[in-house]
């Protein structure tokens, strides 16, 4: 499988961030889940959310 592989939106229905327990986006372009509680965006690799705080970017 390579990077581009396809997220399941609906994988949102089931996540929530780990650190706020709330609401996630999802940003198609950067492959990203957006926390805006957090300010923080976990990466999609290979159409799988990493959830780890340690692995998020922080929002600009």
């Amino acid at each position: 499988m390579n990077d581009k592989a396809k997220f399941d939106r609906r994988m949102l229905e089931a996540l929530v961030c780990p650190q706020t327990q709330g609401r996630l986006e999802y940003d198609a372009e950067r492959q990203e889940l957006i926390s805006r509680a957090a300010n923080l965006a976990f990466p999609i690799r290979n159409g799988i959310p990493v959830m780890l705080i340690d692995e998020a970017r922080t929002l600009d």
